[in-house]
């Protein structure tokens, strides 16, 4: 798959993963792994730190678990936003393949 396409797509994923529940950092990389097994753990976490720069996802720290505290990600306002927006876009390219017969 082209680049530049996974990586719409992925944020996207991410996201609506996201707008369901927060999720600690690596337990989301993995359920992603199981659907995108080429993507590397580092991507998943790249577009993570982008969304929270960004403003489209937040952070916050959970309990201690034997050792460091855990990272927790959970969407913005932002990121609810901006995920209505790549649905509507995904659903609009959708329609447009459909109709050259692809």
């Amino acid at each position: 798959m082209d680049a530049q396409i996974k990586k719409g797509v992925l944020e996207m994923c991410l996201l609506y993963k996201l707008s369901q529940k927060d999720y600690y950092g690596y337990n989301l990389m993995k359920e992603m792994k199981l659907l995108f097994p080429e993507v590397n753990d580092s991507t998943f976490y790249a577009i993570l730190r982008r969304l929270k720069k960004e403003g489209s996802a937040g952070i916050y720290y959970g309990e201690e678990s034997c050792g460091p505290k855990r990272k927790y990600y959970k969407i913005t306002p932002d990121g609810i936003k901006m995920l209505e927006n790549h649905i509507y876009d995904w659903n609009k390219l959708k329609e447009i393949i459909a109709q050259l017969g692809m």
